[in-house]
């Protein structure tokens, strides 16, 4: 009898798993997460953008879901510009060393913390509530990172020792 109710428990979390999902999906997630979030439309598909630790962050949309308007994974991007073009040597590697959850990737004056989320093979609607509270932690960890980021060179001036970013107004 146990087997049977273990079962039927597991097949009713199962229905409630998502296998793809939908800008209004994720909007709700971020709403949750204590954020605001815009959604605009291109091209008929929603984009969503909002802020956290107040800078700005956007959805990217990843591979499409079998039905239209749906996506079975994404990226949280929070693009930045990097005053004077050059962070500090190892602030990158630093970063990757300590964390695990978003990267950070260098596009020459910009970089771009980010994070992917899939959610193919089926995930809970609190799952990706959980993961856009964890983005939002992120953000406020790696803005900690660049604001106390020591280089390791002795002879580095204090003022190339912190990293200046702005937030990268969307194209």
């Amino acid at each position: 009898m146990k087997k049977t109710t273990e079962t039927a428990t597991a097949a009713s979390d199962t229905a409630e798993l998502l296998y793809a999902v939908t800008p209004e999906q994720i909007a709700e997630a971020i709403k949750a997460a204590g954020c605001s979030v815009t959604t605009l439309e291109h091209n008929g598909v929603g984009h969503l953008h909002s802020a956290s630790q107040g800078v700005g962050f956007q959805v990217l949309w990843g591979n499409a879901g079998a039905a239209a308007g749906q996506f079975i994974d994404f990226t949280m991007s929070c693009p930045l510009r990097v005053q004077g073009g050059v962070l500090p040597q190892g602030l990158i590697a630093e970063w990757h060393r300590n964390k695990r959850f978003a990267r950070i990737v260098e596009h020459g004056e910009m970089i771009s913390m980010e994070m992917d989320v899939l959610v193919v093979g089926g995930v809970s609607q609190a799952y990706l509530n959980m993961t856009v509270q964890l983005w939002t932690q992120m953000m406020g960890q790696f803005f900690l990172h660049l604001r106390n980021f020591t280089a390791q060179e002795p002879a580095a001036a204090p003022a190339a020792q912190a990293a200046a970013v702005e937030e990268a107004t969307p194209a």
